[in-house]
């Protein structure tokens, strides 16, 4: 594009003789115009018709011909440009990080390391040199919004380097083995309606000809409240006296606090998420569940039963009809335990070896004398098993029947 400069003249009612200069300082290459020169007076304009005078600002440049990469070590071809027809011809002086290397050739061979800066100018023109070319500085990231990140809201990660010739930002993302996976290919990578599986790290790699360099890491941390709470038992063999507990694990961002429920009463709070019986008891059976809360809400877990087996108690015996029976009347010798799982029970005479009967109930028909004596039960489940107290049977030869 030509732009075109005019500067003028006026003419006051005096006849007077003035030179008109124009000056531009700090010259730029966007200076590059076809200047010109009109005289105007109260009743004159003149020079609008005249050829203007064109001004070509060059910058010198360099450029990157070619490169390659052995051992970690980048080689370049450089350039120097300069957009003069001719160039100059009386030899480049090139520089690097800021002390000349070499002098006469316009282009420039060697390996660049990554902190290198690289210019050229013309001889006898030290002061006009083309801007360095250089790798990658460290980019710097960051995320919009800044703050808290929430699940469900749009997030920008932004990318910026410094690089000449100018760099390509590439987003990687770190996995759980520590590698890095590519996002995008660009400055700004967008996470739209941002998910729990989005939290991580994050990093920007900027890459131009001369060389990479990987921006720090940014932590993308996702808050939500809890959608899942389960409840699990450190065994599933629940006997009395064991040490049980109960774990309540939820996910959330916080990590959730958690409230336990036992039969939909409220029992304990803690962060841990574990409720611990040093030593259950019977009375602990019933049905349990835990609520998983952070400031974002809350949610309630399914529930556990919790069934606490023990081996029977010590039997209660009843006899019925109680007190002394005729010979040849009939007893019931009642025997009942509390017990989980329920107990069986068996009837044993003390001089006999053998069961007398099996059953919750013994009944005796028919009594004779040789039926006296002591008479227990035995309750049994598969956690154990226990006698209760014997019971006398005495036979009256008036035909009455006492215990």
């Amino acid at each position: 594009m030509t732009t075109l400069w005019v500067w003028t003249h006026r003419r006051s009612t005096q006849a007077v003789c003035r030179l008109s200069i124009l000056t531009i300082s700090d010259l730029k290459k966007t200076d590059s115009a076809e200047h010109r020169f009109t005289f105007q007076s109260n009743s004159l304009n003149w020079g609008t018709d005249l050829h203007g005078t064109t001004l070509t600002v060059t910058a010198l440049q360099v450029q990157v011909i070619r490169t390659s990469v052995s051992q970690n070590t980048t080689y370049a071809e450089l350039k120097c440009h300069s957009s003069c027809t001719p160039a100059a011809s009386d030899g480049y002086i090139w520089f690097r990080n800021g002390q000349r290397v070499d002098h006469g050739k316009y282009t420039y061979k060697g390996s660049i390391y990554p902190a290198d800066n690289i210019s050229c100018a013309f001889s006898h023109h030290e002061e006009h040199r083309a801007p360095e070319v250089y790798a990658p500085v460290s980019p710097s990231v960051s995320a919009e919004p800044s703050g808290d990140i929430f699940e469900g809201n749009h997030v920008t990660l932004k990318c910026s380097s410094k690089a000449n010739p100018p760099a390509n930002n590439t987003w990687y993302k770190k996995t759980k083995s520590s590698t890095l996976q590519p996002l995008s290919g660009d400055s700004r990578f967008s996470l739209r309606s941002i998910q729990s599986s989005d939290s991580g790290e994050y990093c920007c790699v900027a890459r131009n000809q001369l060389g990479e360099s990987h921006s720090i890491f940014l932590n993308v941390d996702v808050k939500y409240a809890p959608k899942r709470a389960e409840v699990s038992l450190s065994t599933t063999d629940v006997v009395e006296g064991i040490s049980l507990s109960l774990t309540c694990r939820g996910d959330g961002n916080p990590a959730p606090f958690y409230t336990w429920y036992r039969d939909n009463q409220t029992m304990l709070q803690g962060q841990g998420g574990v409720y611990q019986f040093p030593s259950v008891r019977s009375e602990d059976s019933g049905t349990y569940h835990c609520k998983a809360e952070n400031k974002y809400g809350p949610v309630n877990s399914t529930s556990v039963h919790i069934n606490v087996e023990y081996s029977p108690r010590l039997p209660s015996v009843s006899v019925d009809p109680p007190g002394e029976v005729a010979v040849g009347s009939s007893v019931n010798l009642r025997c009942s335990s509390v017990a989980n799982p329920a107990a069986t029970y068996t009837w044993y005479k003390e001089d006999m070896t053998s069961p007398a009967a099996d059953g919750h109930v013994f009944t005796i028909v028919d009594i004779r004398h040789e039926h006296a004596g002591n008479y227990y039960c035995q309750a049994r489940n598969s956690r154990g098993h226990i006698n209760s107290i014997p019971h006398l049977i005495v036979v009256s030869i008036w035909g009455v029947l006492s215990q």
